[in-house]
């Protein structure tokens, strides 16, 4: 199992030429090394392309976002089976982005979460809190309401992972100081082990980690990995941040 994972999240950004442009840059500079994975999720219309020219031996691919229902009258949304048919290994469910602006609850993304697992795809289950809820004192109370909903009924966890992203964090090249990442992720950390047993889940961080902050944030106790947004759109910024992960293993 590696040490850590470094997710890229490309959100609604790129067309096929610049999505090339970025892989081309990560194969061509990645030290690949076993104890720490790399995962790039594009858009949805790039999946079937990048799938035949990704090495995905050194490059694991994702989605950001599934429905949880296996077919049917969804206009516009996309399968487990569908992601899994271009080669998607990983999907991000939860991210504060569904949440906030596209109205997604606890128990969907709940659904999500447990047909996603059941699937056979690796989950990175998204929770996080705002600046109100941030600055009222309620940080483990919102997280632990997302934890208890977002993980019902799910007993086998080796494909999950979770991602904690500050929402005030998220975007706004402000992040969580050290002391607030070490005692959030010490939370999760401590819940996972109490809803599961002895935890072997990792836990990424997931606000506006770049390439100068990465090796500090992810030296901290109970960081495993980074969901990254925009330093994920450059191969260089993006490999950066891989690399500082690596000189930590």
């Amino acid at each position: 199992m590696s040490k850590y994972l470094i997710a890229g999240n490309w959100k609604m950004n790129t067309n096929l030429d610049e999505a090339k442009i970025i892989t081309d840059g990560l194969h061509s500079f990645i030290n690949y090394d076993s104890e720490v994975e790399m995962l790039i999720c594009p858009p949805y219309t790039h999946l079937g392309f990048l799938s035949e020219i990704v090495d995905l031996s050194r490059i694991s691919l994702g989605a950001q976002n599934v429905h949880y229902e296996e077919s049917g009258a969804f206009t516009g949304e996309i399968s487990n089976d569908m992601l899994l048919s271009v080669g998607c290994e990983y999907v991000i469910i939860g991210h504060s982005e569904r949440r906030t602006l596209f109205c997604e609850t606890d128990v969907n993304i709940n659904k999500k979460v447990v047909n996603s697992l059941k699937a056979g795809l690796r989950v990175i289950l998204c929770i996080g809190e705002t600046l109100e809820e941030r600055e009222s004192g309620l940080t483990n109370s919102v997280l632990k309401e997302q934890l208890n909903i977002g993980l019902a009924g799910v007993v086998d966890t080796i494909n999950l992972k979770i991602a904690y992203e500050p929402i005030w964090a998220i975007g706004t090249g402000r992040t969580a100081s050290t002391d607030q990442i070490t005692e959030t992720h010490g939370f999760i950390a401590e819940f996972l082990k109490n809803r599961f047993g002895a935890n072997t889940i990792k836990i990424l961080y997931g606000g506006s980690m770049n390439s100068d902050n990465a090796k500090e944030i992810l030296s901290i106790l109970n960081v495993n990995g980074g969901l990254i947004g925009g330093a994920s759109l450059k191969s260089e910024s993006f490999l950066a941040i891989y690399n500082s992960a690596l000189e930590l293993c």
